[in-house]
């Protein structure tokens, strides 16, 4: 049996800047990953699709260029090309992490699936590995429903997606969250035609009803077909196609596509690790249950990433390997509950999301304060031409602490840090209000945002 310090599974946001740090504290690590280092971020996640985020916007600037003055002629896509540099892309930040570990003395990478035998045993490639602390980061995946007839077409997921060769001619997609709603948009500016197929009410349900009715009106303005209340999915093949039979308050209806994009949800890499060996205890949704030092109920056991269920994001994955090594390494006390919940969604114009939305400081019992302005209020949208959106803001009422923030709009997935500084400083309101900002730009508009307050309703 090879015995090391410790031993990470999984090679996603948490799991190699882990191990180079423990490295660099003189401990030897074992570093498992059974496909591409990176994780879902840098293969299937956040990078590929941010780049094909890219490219298609340049298609729909260069739609749009003629109210700007400027005359381009016909505007056409080669997915070929789009495909390409976003592979070129990826393959370089893969090479450059395998590069960096590689370069790592005490780091020692397996190419493998690993499988506990033991609370601190793990057997890869038929070999046995031992260590006092295991470090578990082996992510998530697609959720695949059961839906009749799904088996048997060549259905797409967010990872099966990054291989097609062909720009589809009509995409169907099940879902209208975020990885739905970022392929529905990228992929109707590339040319396809676009239907979201949407179980509930509304898109984007976790947000607050006012943002959910602004992104429908964004991607609905740029053309792609959206249908809610979906309901009893069966997925059959007609002439090459697919088709997805479906109902709406029981009336029986179909959509026949080119191509089929399932983008329902995600669930934890929990199968096949062999958790029941070590005795890691999880909860009933399958995820690792951690506390807020990200411990399993193992003793020297933890879990980081998608995987524990506290976050289903690249940076809180990162967050957590913050939070680890802080602790292990540097005599800190960093915990879970000390962040501030934050995400954007990369449509176009993006969405800023950070702290409480609307919905739950209703519901916390203080009195909130609300500002909102709109994306026409603020001069860099309108001398873009982009005023799509609003910002709005909710503080609490007797400490001028701000409690949350949703921005729609131009250059706000970067606006919204601003006040996440703030609120991670625990610092009111009034800060950002007798801060002088710089013109022209979005965040100048802040301190009007924040300027006029009013009691939430």
């Amino acid at each position: 049996m090879a015995a090391y310090d410790a031993i990470i599974i999984g090679g996603g946001q948490s799991g190699p800047f882990l191990a180079v740090r423990l490295a660099e504290a003189g401990q030897r690590v074992a570093l498992i990953e059974r496909g591409s280092m990176g994780g879902t971020c840098v293969n299937n996640g956040c990078i590929p699709t941010k780049t094909m985020v890219a490219s298609a916007r340049a298609a729909h600037v260069a739609r749009t260029a003629a109210k700007y003055g400027v005359t381009t002629g016909p505007v056409s896509v080669d997915y070929g090309v789009v495909k390409a540099r976003r592979d070129e892309i990826v393959a370089g930040s893969v090479k450059g992490l395998v590069d960096w570990l590689d370069a790592t003395k005490g780091v020692t990478t397996i190419t493998g699936a690993a499988r506990f035998t033991g609370p601190h045993d793990v057997e890869v490639n038929g070999e046995r590995l031992n260590a006092p602390q295991i470090f578990i980061n082996a992510g998530g995946r697609p959720v695949v429903p059961d839906w009749p007839g799904l088996e048997d077409v060549p259905f797409l997921t967010n990872v099966s997606l990054m291989d097609l060769a062909e720009l589809p001619r009509h995409l169907v997609i099940v879902g209208g969250s975020y990885i739905a709603l970022e392929f529905a948009q990228m992929f109707r500016r590339f040319g396809s035609e676009v239907t979201v197929l949407e179980p509930g009410v509304r898109l984007i349900s976790r947000e607050d009803p006012d943002v959910s009715e602004a992104v429908h009106e964004i991607l609905e303005a740029e053309g792609i077909s959206l249908r809610f209340g979906v309901r009893d999915y069966a997925v059959g093949q007609v002439e090459g196609d697919i088709r997805v039979s479906f109902s709406i308050a029981g009336a029986a209806l179909s959509v026949t596509g080119s191509h089929l994009l399932v983008a329902t949800g995600r669930r934890p890499n929990c199968e096949g690790l062999g958790l029941e060996a070590a005795g890691i205890a999880v909860d009933r949704r399958g995820y690792v249950i951690v506390d807020e030092r990200l411990s399993t109920n193992v003793p020297g056991v933890y879990a980081m990433g998608d995987i524990n269920g506290r976050g289903a994001f690249t940076h809180t994955s990162y967050n957590d390997f913050e939070i680890v090594a802080a602790n292990l390494l540097d005599g800190d006390d960093r915990k879970v509950s000390e962040r501030i919940p934050a995400h954007n969604l990369y449509i176009d114009p993006p969405l800023g999301r950070i702290g409480m939305s609307e919905t739950e400081a209703k519901t916390s019992g203080r009195k909130v304060l609300k500002g909102v302005l709109p994306m026409t209020r603020v001069g860099r949208a309108r001398e873009r031409g982009e005023t799509r959106g609003f910002m709005k803001v909710l503080v609490d009422a007797e400490s001028k602490l701000i409690l949350g923030a949703t921005l729609l709009g131009i250059e706000a997935d970067e606006v919204v840090q601003s006040i996440l500084h703030v609120m991670a400083a625990k610092q009111p309101y009034t800060l950002i209000t007798r801060t002088m900002h710089i013109h022209p730009t979005v965040s100048e508009l802040l301190p009007s945002l924040f300027g006029d307050l009013q009691p939430l309703a």
